[in-house]
């Protein structure tokens, strides 16, 4: 019974490690979009500006 119970254990905390990985690659998933908008913005901005770094 106690080999069932660490089996258990062992599942449970690969599922509480798997179900945070997969939230926070959700929650990047949202992010990622908006950091490339910004990104491109940013970049369009600098070559309409004509401003040239040395």
């Amino acid at each position: 019974m106690n080999v069932i119970l660490g089996i258990v254990a062992v599942i449970a905390i690969l599922f509480f490690i798997i179900g945070g990985t997969v939230k926070a690659l959700g929650f990047l998933l949202w992010i990622a979009p908006i950091l490339i908008v910004l990104a491109i913005i940013v970049f369009l901005f600098r070559l309409m500006s004509g401003r040239r770094r040395v």
